[in-house]
């Protein structure tokens, strides 16, 4: 079986988890592909993973891979999407960073995982994208995003009005620092932090979400990710700034924006004994009583 494998932010911690994987995708004869600026940190900063065949985009993604390990936190794990996109190659998390919604994996339980994958004892778990639409194809090819779309001011205190249309009709005019359309994946992200609902992964919908609205009765709405919204950014400056998870770029004021679902699901890695409401009852604690 063939693994590509991405990280970043490589410190004595994570290399000696990269160290534990090889070791591990060694005996269990899999065969590890990494990405290439991870293979010239292992390199140069842990002197391992020179003898390893590279991959450097996700066109070489598309055949030739069986599995795909986040080795990192959340954002490592959405960039390790970025690499997987319409491929179908499934992504497992290994968690080195903090909270880990996504890259869930505790590295001490790496061999049992491994050994649950040998032996087919896991699921996909189906998690849905957005993909925008813009006028100049502002992102390009890179118009995707697995958590959210972020519309919000730049270099200004003053907030701005954001537009809002729901499959053709009119649907509010937010004022507000931003406005954020998520995915149930994102909805642990960014909308958690700006009082957005928490969604179970597989519900059809998409999350509109203001950031810091001025009026108290703009509440995040809920709708069907079948249909489009369109964005459209007014305000006293020249340009604002829309992210697609980590990528950020600067628009000019009246750009329109389309946002829709993406024509493909990204198959995460679940196995027998892990579930999506055992996940956040376990990162945000839930039920526990912290005066013990």
């Amino acid at each position: 079986m063939n693994v590509a494998i991405y990280g970043r932010k490589l410190n004595r911690q994570t290399i000696s988890v990269f160290e534990d994987v090889f070791n591990l995708l060694e005996r269990f004869n899999w065969r590890p592909v990494l990405e290439q600026e991870l293979k010239e940190q292992l390199i140069k900063k842990g002197n391992i993973g020179s003898h390893y065949d590279t991959f450097k985009d996700h066109r070489d993604l598309k055949s030739g891979i069986d599995m795909a390990f986040s080795v990192g936190g959340d954002g490592t794990f959405l960039k390790t999407v970025n690499y997987i996109r319409e491929s179908g190659v499934p992504i497992l998390g290994i968690n080195t960073g903090r909270l880990g919604f996504l890259a869930n994996i505790n590295p001490e339980k790496m061999e049992e995982m491994f050994s649950m994958v040998q032996e087919k004892r896991y699921s996909f778990q189906k998690r849905s994208m957005l993909r925008i639409h813009t006028e100049d194809d502002l992102f390009g090819e890179d118009n995707l995003a697995l958590n959210e779309m972020t519309l919000h001011k730049k270099d200004t205190s003053s907030m701005i009005t954001v537009h809002a249309s729901l499959d053709g009709n009119y649907l509010n005019s937010y004022w507000a620092d931003g406005l954020i359309v998520g995915t149930p994946t994102g909805s642990t992200a960014y909308n958690l932090s700006c009082g957005g609902p928490i969604i179970t992964p597989g519900c059809q919908v998409h999350i509109l979400t203001p950031i810091a609205p001025h009026n108290l009765n703009v509440r995040p709405m809920v709708v069907p990710d079948h249909l489009p919204v369109k964005l459209q950014v007014e305000g006293r400056e020249r340009r604002y700034l829309i992210s697609l998870d980590s990528n950020t770029k600067s628009i000019p004021q009246g750009t329109e924006i389309t946002v829709s679902k993406a024509e493909f699901m990204i198959n995460v890695i679940r196995f027998e004994n892990a579930n999506f409401l055992d996940t956040i009852r376990n990162k945000m604690n839930w039920g526990m009583d912290s005066r013990n």
